[in-house]
């Protein structure tokens, strides 16, 4: 496969990583990639047996925006670009966003447009020191479309993603992560291990929390903290007579390791 969306299992239980590839354009995004994101992450969402999802690009690059030969075959038309914005990019976002399994992003090389928003639905975000963050579609002539703007203003923060789209900058790792957007920078060498590391912690923690904690992270963006009351939020408490409820406690009395 040159071209397309990745999803393999391992080496931890419970661990897929979702690799984005085009070979020899930096892993940008096309159209059929798009698509073949939300697949994947639909699929993904419904599998209990997944407890942490590894996003990242085929070799040393993350992603460096959109498969921009393609544009000239329906970014004229107005049908054909809300088409493609609305249904392709924002289907595979939302697929991102609607997911509960606790997601990772490894960014390495050029994450730029695309990559932003990919890496803006990650729960948690691990950039070697040559990654490189931007936006800079407006040498393109066209804008972002807006809820990609906003999930990326979210993230990133608005004066940075007024940066990128308005002054076509491109932030390095150790600025991003000064920035609040990045949770960790490491030398790309050892980038493997603490994404591993990571992922292997996240794998043996308990995944019915974790899935229930990012319902209510999520809630929590789309409401003031004050809204988020317990019967705005489906089942908070249901998990009382949990098997993993029960293990956790006991695990913690018993002074022995938990086994989700």
């Amino acid at each position: 496969m040159t071209t397309g969306i990745d999803v393999r299992t391992g080496p931890t239980r419970g661990l897929v990583q979702v690799s984005l590839k085009n070979l020899g354009k930096l892993n940008a995004m096309s159209r059929s990639m798009w698509r073949a994101l939300r697949q994947a992450f639909v699929s993904l969402r419904d599998d209990a047996a997944v407890r942490c999802i590894v996003v990242r690009g085929d070799g040393a690059e993350f992603c460096a925006g959109g498969d921009i030969s393609e544009y000239p075959g329906f970014r004229f038309d107005e049908a054909g670009l809300r088409d493609f914005h609305e249904n392709d990019v924002w289907g595979a976002l939302q697929a991102m966003l609607d997911c509960d399994v606790p997601m990772v992003a490894c960014i390495e090389g050029h994450c730029m447009g695309a990559g932003m928003e990919i890496a803006s639905c990650c729960d948690i975000r691990l950039a070697a020191a040559n990654a490189r963050f931007g936006a800079p579609i407006g040498r393109l002539g066209f804008p972002m479309a807006p809820r990609e703007a906003a999930l990326v203003a979210q993230q990133a923060g608005l004066l940075t993603a007024r940066e990128m789209l308005l002054g076509a900058a491109v932030l390095d790792a150790p600025t991003m992560l000064s920035r609040g957007f990045l949770n960790h920078v490491f030398v790309p060498a050892e980038m493997d291990q603490h994404v591993e590391a990571l992922a292997a912690r996240i794998c043996s923690l308990a995944p019915q929390a974790a899935r229930m904690n990012k319902a209510t992270m999520r809630h929590l963006t789309a409401h003031p903290v004050a809204a988020v009351m317990p019967e705005l939020l489906p089942t908070p408490y249901s998990y009382a007579d949990s098997p993993e409820h029960r293990e956790g406690v006991s695990a913690f009395l018993d002074k022995r390791p938990p086994e989700f």
